[in-house]
């Protein structure tokens, strides 16, 4: 059964993505990528990861993955102090 995602279901995605240096492939280079995404299977960050390797040259070492919610509830806190200034 396919479910189709709502917007609820996208997250603010974010990579650190670790690849070979394609002329000095022993050096790690760091690259932040930052997308909209659905978790766990990720797919908008996958069809950017087979595109490095279809077309970029530095061989990909490591992927780190984080997510956000792009809504969350209103917080609610009680004043604690109530300050006048005449």
């Amino acid at each position: 059964m396919h479910r189709v995602s709502s917007p609820r279901d996208y997250h603010l995605t974010t990579a650190e993505i670790l690849y070979h240096l394609p002329d000095h492939p022993r050096l790690l280079q760091s690259f932040i990528w930052q997308d909209f995404d659905i978790a766990p299977r990720f797919p908008v960050l996958h069809g950017f990861l087979d595109f490095w390797n279809r077309e970029l040259e530095g061989k990909l070492h490591s992927v780190r993955v984080a997510r956000v919610p792009l809504t969350r509830p209103p917080g609610l806190r009680h004043a604690t102090t109530v300050l006048r200034l005449h």
